[in-house]
């Protein structure tokens, strides 16, 4: 054996070449087996765990959900009758032979699960209303909106998230793993037992048939949430006094439509379309026109004369859309002229919505604001105040999440922002590992980060507050609730504090860009409560102590949906 091995070790000396050929062979072929064992070698997982919705889990998991073609116009865009048919019949729609199932008579137990989706439907009552099974054809489809697929974790709420997120009063899901969005379902209603593919994500619940869909009317938080095509809807309201001057764009159109009045309003660069029965006036939001009273929809529901299911509003009572022109009045920023004498703070916890807070200060001031860290992420999206050293006196107030003493009397005066603990951590929890409009995946909800996370920053929240009321010299408390409720009043307060006069006209420009760069989607917002008992328990605690400290001081105390959960 010392023989070979002294052959084996005189070979490659003399052949140095050879040795590192071998070497480089070697760790070559042993990464390739550990890349191999890393594919193959998963642990096993239950049938609970691979079905999070079963237990009350995420349905979408850690990935991010394939979203296929996603049509964001007016209409739907057909990709044509040989990708549909891919689409549709792709590897999940085969049977055991392999062949192509061209009807739906093998799928058992249909009627079973029609059944069960009905007590889901039930369950679905207080954010959507199931409205019937309805015909659906690939050439004119019945929802014209937004429209995605999933054909592994499809859900009925998944669907309906995505529908209300942006704006539509209707939700269809079509084949098990398709959702289709719109304002008005043009097809025909047809029997329920058309309606029988059971959901991919979701056991148990109806998600359609083929070429069927089970529909959904949704519960909107907000009518002003509501879309046509690109347009937002902004509401019904009284025709302005002086019209010229208002609204100064004024088009006739006897076949009038929403299309025809939006897509005239963006052409003339005008970010307001108002639908007034066969006239069509374009303009910005003023004090002439501020869009804050509005009217009872009832008095603009006269139908469009080339549009059945849409109202275009009376010669009296106007129906407004916000266009995608961007109403450029308050788009212009710089650094203050000259250095400012005091320091102002924007305080806040984390995911308390600051980098928003800043966005409306500095669309509202017209100057920057700065920080007191640096984001390279955010100097990339415009806050080109984070570069500047936080006393450098160029920028009209400074961002910080500090909370002791020696950080907090740095400052002459302070913006409170106060966010509900339980959207706040989860805001900050997305924002840690998921980024500023990322999402935190599947594994670190239902592991040992959330848990310890909560434990750690729940108690920041309160000790964040009570800290900047004990030791702010001028502090202005704002709930980040109310100002998303009632922006204009609430920004008007922040901005008063900062010292700069601001005209009432670019403020209503700011409620027209009020969301910014960083709003997140709502995409991957969670289908169950990732809060324990104990969790609540705690919180709660928390929250009254803040309330406490805020009335102590006669300021206002925490919303009421702060609690309880």
């Amino acid at each position: 054996m010392a023989k070979l091995w002294f052959k084996f070790q005189r070979y490659f000396r003399r052949k140095p070449v050879r040795f590192f050929t071998f070497l480089a062979l070697y760790l070559t072929a042993g990464s390739l087996v550990f890349l191999h064992s890393g594919f193959v070698g998963q642990p096993a997982v239950s049938e609970n765990q691979a079905n999070p919705a079963a237990t009350g889990g995420l349905a979408e998991g850690a990935e991010l959900p394939f979203l296929g073609d996603m049509h964001l116009g007016r209409g739907f865009r057909d990709t044509g009758e040989a990708s549909s048919i891919a689409r549709r019949y792709g590897p999940w729609f085969k049977g055991k032979d392999g062949n192509e199932r061209a009807k739906l008579g093998d799928y058992g137990g249909a009627w079973s699960r029609a059944l069960k989706g009905r007590v889901v439907r039930e369950k679905e009552e207080e954010r959507a209303k199931y409205i019937g099974c309805y015909l659906d054809d690939t050439q004119s489809r019945a929802l014209r909106g937004v429209s995605f697929f999933d054909y592994k974790k499809m859900t009925i709420f998944r669907c309906q998230d995505n529908c209300a997120e942006r704006g539509y009063l209707y939700a269809g899901l079509e084949f098990g793993a398709e959702c289709y969005c719109g304002h008005k379902i043009q097809a025909a209603n047809v029997s329920e037992a058309e309606c029988d593919m059971e959901c991919k994500g979701e056991r148990g619940s109806v998600c359609g048939g083929a070429n069927h869909l089970s529909v959904y009317r949704l519960q909107l938080a907000q009518e002003s949430a509501r879309r046509y095509g690109s347009a937002v809807f902004r509401g019904c309201f009284r025709r302005p006094d002086n019209l010229s001057l208002a609204l100064p764009m004024t088009a006739a159109m006897l076949n009038m439509s929403v299309d025809k009045c939006v897509d005239f309003c963006t052409e003339k660069e005008y970010p307001l379309a108002a639908l007034a029965g066969n006239a069509c006036h374009c303009g910005f939001p003023t004090t002439r026109f501020p869009l804050h009273d509005r009217e009872d929809e009832q008095l603009c529901a006269q139908k469009c004369s080339a549009e059945e299911f849409e109202s275009c509003g009376t010669p009296s009572y106007f129906i407004v859309y916000q266009t995608q022109v961007q109403d450029n009045r308050c788009m212009d920023r710089r650094f203050l002229p000259g250095k400012s004498k005091q320091l102002i703070a924007l305080a806040s916890f984390p995911g308390a919505g600051n980098t928003w807070a800043r966005h409306l200060i500095e669309l509202a001031t017209g100057f920057y604001t700065g920080s007191y860290y640096f984001d390279g992420s955010l100097y990339n999206k415009g806050f080109k105040g984070e570069r500047d050293h936080w006393r450098s006196g160029r920028t009209i107030c400074i961002k910080t999440h500090e909370s002791g003493q020696k950080e907090i009397e740095a400052f002459d005066a302070a913006i409170l922002l106060i966010r509900n603990p339980y959207k706040a951590l989860m805001a900050e929890f997305n924002r840690k590992y998921g980024g500023h409009i990322g999402f935190a995946a599947h594994a670190h909800w239902k592991g040992k980060e959330w848990p310890e996370f909560v434990r750690n920053y729940a108690p920041w929240w309160a000790t964040h507050t009570l800290d900047w009321l004990k030791f702010g010299k001028k502090v202005l408390v704002v709930h980040f609730e109310d100002l998303k409720q009632d922006l204009f009043v609430q920004l008007g307060r922040m901005v008063s504090l900062l010292g700069v006069a601001v005209r009432e006209d670019r403020l209503l420009c700011v409620e027209s860009q009020k969301d910014g760069n960083f709003k997140r989607s709502g995409l991957r917002k969670l289908e169950y409560d990732p809060y324990t008992a104990d969790m609540q328990k705690t919180i709660s605690a928390y929250i009254k102590m803040v309330d406490t400290a805020l009335k102590g001081r006669n300021l206002t105390g925490v919303p009421d949906d702060y609690y309880p959960r």
